[in-house]
């Protein structure tokens, strides 16, 4: 096998892959060759051995009536004729003894043959006719239907495969794409040749990748349309906030102004969210990766968040990480859980592996099952209060900083966050 060929049949989708339409067109396509090769060679057999028995019966009759007369005449020496033969064929024989001529494939001392009898003064008269050349043309011709049958068949496989090769590398290309656009990368596309190029017969495939390409072109309009609205409006929104601010701290000390404050934080942090989600959003961020001790990351989050959480340094590791990133995932972790969750809240570094673990009532199930969503949070929840965007964004920064984020809840109650990060050297 020649490298081209080896390089060919490595792209070829395998056939192990029973319930792929690539196996199943093949395994159909070897059928119904196997199916008309048999048909077709069934055919040409029958046909074939009935003109060479035709033909050897109406010779040997047309031998058994020049013997007849013969006979008849009182010339009982004819070559052609045989009296009472002893390897006459039993149906035969009692077909002549009956009155009545005909003809019958049989063996006369291991030759084939065909033998032609008739009635003869209350015995039989026969001729044997040389069956031999005839037998041996049905044979040659059906090892000749074989051999033309399987190189038949083999040559509409490899063609036919080759053919629906060309099709499912397209169809596989469309799904990658597929999983591409529905992993975040909007810049996809199949930009199929047949699809592109309106000289070409556009075919199933070409409108199913060209259905494709526009559903992406059309979803990245819209997502960056509101990507750049979410930005815009936080940018407005700077401004008046910076100016309520102002307003506010220039109230009379009060419980009042403690609210209008409080509200007032609440809206920048809002509006510096939308824009830190816009960020990511538009995939600009680059993250500034070098190597850090996973448990001094860690403490330093837990400091600079003012929350009250145990920390737990089970097995230290050097991870590979942006330090302000993995600080604000899990500042937001934190904050998260002591929001939702209730005390003790631990955080505990074994690894490369930080979790964060709260005794609350746990995640709600829509998370578990589709991940954090902006502006959803669960109103059942004690304290159930914010705007859902804490953990959207960790989980944009952990993506950024090629991190794993996964939610679950404890069996014994609480939710559980683990925080998988590269390490460093791995």
């Amino acid at each position: 096998m020649t490298a081209r060929l080896r390089a060919w049949w490595a792209r070829l989708p395998r056939l192990s892959r029973v319930g792929s339409l690539y196996a199943k067109f093949t395994l159909f396509l070897a059928v119904m060759c196997c199916v008309v090769a048999a048909v077709l060679g069934t055919l040409v057999h029958v046909i074939v051995t009935r003109q060479t028995v035709h033909q050897a019966r109406v010779e040997a009759l047309d031998r058994l009536d020049s013997a007849t007369r013969a006979y008849s005449a009182g010339d009982p020496a004819h070559h052609q004729a045989v009296l009472n033969p002893p390897g006459l064929p039993a149906k035969l024989r009692e077909m002549a003894l009956h009155g009545r001529r005909g003809t019958a494939l049989g063996d006369d001392n291991g030759v084939a043959t065909m033998w032609a009898a008739g009635p003869a003064d209350g015995g039989v008269i026969a001729v044997r006719l040389d069956y031999r050349h005839s037998a041996a043309t049905i044979d040659g011709l059906d090892r000749a239907i074989a051999g033309s049958s399987a190189l038949a068949i083999g040559g509409t496989l490899i063609i036919g495969v080759f053919a629906v090769s060309r099709v499912t590398r397209r169809l596989h290309r469309t799904a990658d794409v597929a999983r591409r656009i529905s992993g975040g990368d909007l810049d996809a596309r199949v930009a199929d040749p047949r699809a592109a190029d309106p000289a070409k017969a556009r075919d199933e495939v070409a409108a199913v990748a060209a259905a494709l390409d526009t559903m992406a072109a059309t979803l990245q309009a819209r997502l960056q349309s509101e990507q750049r609205f979410t930005a815009d409006v936080a940018h407005e929104l700077r401004t008046p906030l910076a100016g309520l601010q102002a307003a506010a701290d220039l109230l009379p000390p009060g419980r009042p102004t403690e609210l209008v404050r409080d509200r007032v934080q609440a809206l920048r942090r809002l509006t510096e969210d939308l824009l830190e989600i816009s960020r990511l959003d538009s995939h600009t961020e680059q993250a500034d990766l070098d190597a850090h001790r996973a448990g001094s990351l860690a403490e330093r989050a837990v400091r600079a968040s003012g929350l009250e959480v145990e920390v737990r340094v089970v097995r230290d590791a050097c991870v590979v990480t942006d330090r302000r990133r993995l600080e604000r995932v899990l500042s937001n972790l934190l904050a998260n859980a002591h929001r939702h969750g209730r005390p003790p809240v631990t955080l505990t570094v074994d690894g490369p592996v930080i979790t964060v673990r709260d005794h609350g009532d746990g995640y709600p199930a829509y998370l578990l099952e589709h991940g954090p969503q902006r502006f959803r949070t669960e109103p059942t929840t004690p304290g159930g209060k914010g705007h859902g965007l804490g953990l959207t964004i960790a989980v944009g920064q952990a993506r950024l900083v090629d991190a794993e984020l996964t939610f679950a809840n404890a069996p014994d109650g609480g939710a559980v966050t683990m925080l998988r990060l590269p390490e460093y050297g791995a």
